[in-house]
């Protein structure tokens, strides 16, 4: 049976290995198909589909797309997409500017709260294109100001905390309109991570298939049974393809691994079958 890990992310966005690297830990844990889907980028899409040349894998060229939606930050994965269309490119570096300027604002709040040179801190960890919050976190734990990154989002990233700024990324018409323009499939990544109440969830997910998207992540790294057959039922119920992935960002997250996560349910339609 085929292999597929249709979410994870590089050193293009903010994860800790390159392309490359990314390639050779898949094959080594068993994935067969890998989409790389970085944060409102596409860089590192080349240099995956170089390493994979040859070798028993075959990269899903994606990305993953950062959206406002009423009051709320998600996230729209593009898989199969034409990383030459100009549209999307034109997007995402729109998304990409905002980064670097929320960037400069968390800096600022930091040093605030009394941490200096977070901007230039964060920075080497970054890629030349993405600045994220992810790249403080690394930041901030090597400067001992929490044990892992995972502490640095509760202590000084997330709302009411020090560094705390709010995303405001693109609309979802526009996210699915780009993926959608450049021959891709739109997918909701892993929805339950939003906290959203059940009716906030089914209307976004409303929203998401008026405009034309097609398919949600079901499987998703770090998932409880319960909420797989969860995402299942909503994915059955709304007529979505179902896709899976590990959300994987580097071998120090423990939790999430290339290739470990839930089978996708009998039930559902994968995403791969229409390609």
């Amino acid at each position: 049976m085929t292999h597929y890990d249709l979410h994870c992310h590089s050193t293009a966005s903010d994860g800790s290995l390159s392309p490359e690297a990314l390639v050779e830990r898949a094959i080594s844990q068993g994935v067969d198909v890998l989409a790389l889907t970085d944060h409102d980028g596409t860089e590192g899409i080349d240099a995956a589909l170089l390493a994979a040349a040859e070798k028993p894998i075959t990269i899903v060229p994606g990305v993953e797309i950062s959206v406002s939606w009423n009051s709320s930050t998600v996230h729209i994965v593009g898989l199969n997409i034409d990383i030459e269309n100009a549209n999307l490119q034109n997007g995402l570096a729109e998304i990409r500017d905002y980064r670097q300027q929320r960037a400069e604002q968390i800096a600022y709040r930091l040093e605030k709260a009394g941490i200096p040179g977070a901007l230039e801190g964060a920075a080497q960890y970054a890629s030349i294109t993405m600045l994220g919050r992810m790249h403080f976190a690394r930041f901030l734990v090597e400067k001992g100001h929490a044990a892992d990154t995972k502490e640095v989002f509760k202590r000084y990233l997330v709302r009411g905390k020090p560094g705390y700024v709010p995303g405001k990324w693109t609309d979802l018409s526009s996210a699915v309109n780009w993926i959608v323009g450049a021959g891709g499939q739109a997918v909701i990544a892993h929805p339950l991570r939003y906290k959203m109440t059940g009716s906030k969830l089914r209307r976004l997910i409303e929203a998401f298939k008026a405009l034309g998207g097609q398919a949600i992540e079901v499987s998703s790294g770090h998932q409880h049974p319960d909420q797989l057959r969860n995402v299942a039922s909503l994915a059955k119920h709304y007529d979505l393809l179902a896709s899976c992935g590990s959300d994987f960002h580097g071998p120090e997250q423990s939790w999430s691994e290339l290739g470990r996560f839930l089978p996708l349910p009998a039930s559902c339609q994968p995403v791969w079958s229409r390609w």
